[in-house]
């Protein structure tokens, strides 16, 4: 159980040879598992809505950074363009 830092998205846990494991962080829906709606721990410890993440290898569980609370995106807010590119909007 850890909490994401500002923007990651891959797993940073090492393994026992210390190499960083480098899964991909994603939304667990925890209450649609099978495996989790057996024991429920998760939603005993959480709740029913709690935002949690878990690496697509090593099933480390994240809990999203608590200075980013608004943000609900694994991939984070993402960036202002440094070119200055703007987009118009779509017209209808």
């Amino acid at each position: 159980m850890k909490y994401k830092k500002a923007g990651q998205r891959a797993c940073n846990e090492k393994d026992a040879k210390g190499k960083f494991c480098g899964g991909h962080l994603k939304r667990w829906f925890y209450t649609t598992d099978v495996l989790e709606q057996e024991c429920g721990d998760v939603e005993k410890a959480w709740g029913r809505d709690a935002e949690v993440y878990r690496c697509e290898h090593c099933k480390t569980l994240y809990l999203p950074n608590p200075d980013e609370a608004d943000n609900l995106n694994v991939a984070g807010r993402g960036q202002t363009s440094v070119f200055g590119l703007t987009i118009p909007g779509k017209e209808r």
